[in-house]
Order: C-alpha cells, then structure tokens, then sequence
C-alpha cells in the first residue's frame, strides 16, 4: 500500500543526499559521524528500491528485505549521532540480533501467519526507537550555542514517534467490515506515512549538512583560538578573554591575579636536543601547568617560550600558592625524551588588577615581575602590586 509516485520522488531525494553527503564526506574525512550518516541515507535508497520492485520480487523476500534496509539506516543514524557527539559506539552484536529477530518475525507473518498490521508494527519499532535515541542523543549542549543539533534532534524525535504511532493510525482507519470508505482512508493514510517519510529524509539531509557546517565552524574558530603545538589559548584570544576578566572584576570586589611565565634558558634546549624536544618541552609544561589550575583559571601562549595565567577571583596569598607549586612542578618533573631527561625551570611574575588597569597595563605589569624573576636568579617567582 504506497503511492509509486511518492517513492519514486523518496528514492531519489535519497540517492541525491547520499551523492552529495558522499561528496562532503570524501573531503572533510574528519568530520565525525558523517560517514555513517553517508550509509544511513544509503540504506534509505536501497529501502525505496525495495518498495519499487516489491511488485516483481517474492513476497517474503521483499518484505525481509525491506524491514533489514529500514531498520539499518535508523541504526546508522543513531550510530552517526553518537559518534558526531564523541560518545562510545554500541556494541553492534544487540543490534544485529534485533535486526535478525525483527527479520524472521517478518519472514513469519508473512510465510507462516500472515498479518500485515503486525509487520508494519514491526517496521516500526526498531527504527522509531533509534530516531527517538538519536534525538536523546544530539539533544545538547545548549540550544542557543548549538541550535542544528537540537532542530536535528526535533526532526528525528517526530519521525520516531510517528513511527511508533503510525500503525494504530491504520488501525483505526481500517472499518470492522469491508467497506470503500475505509479503504479508501487506508489508501490515504498510505500516501500520507511515505510523504511524512520523504519529509523526514528531506529534513533529517537538511540537518546533516548544518551539523557539518557547526563542525567545521567550530574547528575554524578552533584554529583561530588556540595555540596548535600546546592547545592553549594564544595571544589574541587570551588577550581578549582577559578583558573580559576585567570587566568582570570591575563590576564585582573579586580579584583578578595574572601570572607571566618564561622557561628558562629555553633556547639552549632547542640548540641542543633540537626543536622536536623543545616541542615536547612546551607541552609538558602546558600539561603540568594545567594541572595546578581550576577551571576558571585561563592560559594562554604569547609567544615562543612565554606563557600567561589569570585567574579570577584569586586573593594574593592563593596566586602565590599557585606560581610557587607550578615552580616547584616544573623544577621537580623533567621532560623524559628518547635521548634522556631534560631538567626545566621556569621564572614567573605574578601580579593583581588594580582598578584603571587595562590587559596591556595588567600584563606589562607581570612581565616586569617575571623580568626581575630571571634578574635575581631565575626558577623563583616574583611579583607587583600583589
């Protein structure tokens, strides 16, 4: 029971999303779940097929063929989401069983007993639980940070719950006695369930591609953002962030603390063990530092072997606890390369906002703190206006 006319328009919407979600996906391999997305749509073309050809294919055939290809591309779609939101796969063993199970119970209302309404129930119950899952699943982080996720989500609930509502529809349309009037809205009700699909393809497509758009933006602003070597902020965005910081402190009596950092003798580590160790150098640093700090606290990379903290609503005593145990880390932990250890130190300069102060002012402040660190002896922690 379907409109020919409406699956022959679904399968090919179909095929062109998968074409073009293909063409994304083959330059933009990075981007998470899109290629599972890509096999999910795929499978949606071979179910519009299947529906085409039914007329000319044995009946079991067709009908097992038909609940594999549905209830794959739902499970896909659940295993892209999942892996667009960074979470762990499902273990695919439960997923096949329920596949094969929901197959032979097919196979069985159609060879054996058959009834029409329990395998359309059944077509709709593995892939109406996986839409409703993949909503669950994208529906985060915020809908005003990441609204695609969330019309995505929107998208995929509805056509889940459709899914699962869809056969009492037809139960309620079919008369207790044969009459043209019940056949006739069952007829209807047909086209209405592969048009509510076709949209639901159309929507869901729509969806995959602003989640791929939302993932490369965020990389961009990413690059934009971060230092690439030691993934902290760098110079501009740190500078930013800090202004931010201050008009925070501003508008509140909460201190605002900045640490100015330099390794020492760091250009004696790349002349000697060369710029991959010093590579290593700068992250292991980054990583110790990043241990001493709580999530508020902000770092950033200024330049070569410069580093900066602020941390916000941090009194004088706590800024110094927090640049003499990174000294102290520093000193204590060198960096275990292939050709031996290297012993590192590091020179802070700390200081606090004072009011007038802006991030310029702020942080030259600092770095003179840092300065008189390396005048009187380096691997020591000085400060100004603390």
């Amino acid at each position: 029971m379907h409109s020919p006319t409406l699956v022959i328009v679904a399968g090919i919407l179909a095929v062109l999303v998968t074409t073009v979600l293909y063409a994304v996906w083959h330059f933009n391999k990075g981007i998470p779940g899109l290629r599972l997305w890509t096999l999910s749509f795929l499978s949606a073309s071979v179910f519009c097929a299947i529906l085409l050809v039914r007329d000319y294919t044995p009946e079991v055939l067709s009908v097992v063929l038909t609940q594999a290809s549905i209830s794959v591309a739902a499970y896909l779609c659940l295993l892209a989401s999942r892996a667009y939101m960074g979470r762990h796969p499902l273990p695919h063993g439960y997923a096949v069983t329920v596949i094969a199970a929901v197959m032979a119970l097919a196979a069985y209302f159609t060879v054996v007993q058959p009834h029409l309404g329990v395998r359309f129930a059944l077509a709709g119950s593995v892939s109406g639980a996986c839409f409703l899952l993949t909503a669950h699943t994208l529906a985060r982080g915020g809908f005003r940070n990441v609204p695609a996720r969330y019309l995505f989500a929107l998208v995929a609930g509805l056509h889940g719950l459709f899914l699962f509502l869809r056969p009492l529809l037809f139960r309620l349309a079919t008369p207790e006695v044969g009459g043209g009037a019940g056949a006739d809205m069952v007829a209807l009700l047909s086209q209405f369930v592969v048009l509510e699909a076709t949209l639901a393809l159309v929507m869901m497509a729509f969806g995959t591609l602003m989640l791929t758009n939302e993932y490369i933006t965020s990389e961009l602003r990413h690059l934009a953002e971060m230092d690439p070597l030691t993934n902290v902020f760098n110079r501009r965005a740190f500078l930013t962030l800090m202004d931010k910081a201050i008009s925070s402190a501003q508008r509140t009596p909460s201190g605002l603390s900045v640490l100015a950092m330099d390794l020492d003798h760091f250009k004696k580590v790349n002349d000697t063990w060369g710029h991959k160790s010093g590579d290593d150098v700068l992250r292991h640093f980054v990583r110790l530092a990043t241990g001493c700090l709580r999530k508020e606290d902000v770092m950033g990379r200024l330049g070569g072997e410069e580093f900066a903290i602020f941390l916000p609503n941090a009194s004088s005593e706590g800024t110094r606890a927090v640049a003499e145990r990174l000294r102290a880390m520093v000193a204590s932990q060198p960096v275990l390369t292939d050709r031996g250890p290297i012993a590192l130190t590091v020179s802070i300069g700390a200081t606090q906002y004072l009011p007038g102060d802006s991030s310029d002012a702020l942080l030259q402040r600092a770095d003179e703190a840092m300065y008189l660190a390396k005048e009187h002896g380096r691997n020591r922690v000085e400060a100004r206006a603390l």
